[in-house]
């Protein structure tokens, strides 16, 4: 399947308004509507399907015309069960953690480019004390939800 950046995947491009990981932008910079979704994966970014399909969920990518259509997403798990991977986890902490960071200025730098650099569950679950500390627990509940849960 060939996809393609939808109007609002443009308008993301330009003003960052939608968090990606830095390994989500790159990847999705290349779906240009003549790379399938498969040589994109292939590239070595190091991104996975799931990252392809949260970007085609927030309305960034759609099929590319006369592109075959997209597989059925998987249903969710039923409620209370935490069938979350760690790379889910990773997706949904990554954008907290940097806003969080992103919004401590100068003093924060540092730790931003932590959070920046970390390309992992673990990278993230480790920094958290940090974030947790320079933010507070109250702001930084939403991070430990997204890491834990």
């Amino acid at each position: 399947m060939i996809l393609v950046k939808t109007p609002a995947g443009h308008q993301a491009l330009k003003d960052r308004s939608v968090p990606l990981t830095p390994r989500q932008r790159s990847a999705f910079i290349l779906f240009d509507g003549k790379r399938s979704v498969d040589e994109v994966l292939a590239n070595g970014m190091g991104i996975v399907r799931e990252d392809i399909d949260h970007m085609v969920a927030l309305g960034l990518l759609e099929p590319a015309e006369g592109s075959a259509p997209a597989e059925a997403t998987p249903a969710a798990p039923a409620a209370g069960a935490s069938a979350r991977s760690k790379q889910q986890r990773y997706k949904d902490a990554y954008p907290i953690a940097i806003q969080l960071t992103g919004s401590l200025g100068l003093m924060g730098f540092r730790l931003n480019l932590q959070v920046e650099g970390a390309t992992s569950y673990e990278d993230l679950l480790a920094l958290a004390p940090k974030i947790r500390a320079a933010v507070g627990p109250e702001k930084a509940a939403a991070l430990d939800k997204a890491l834990n849960d």
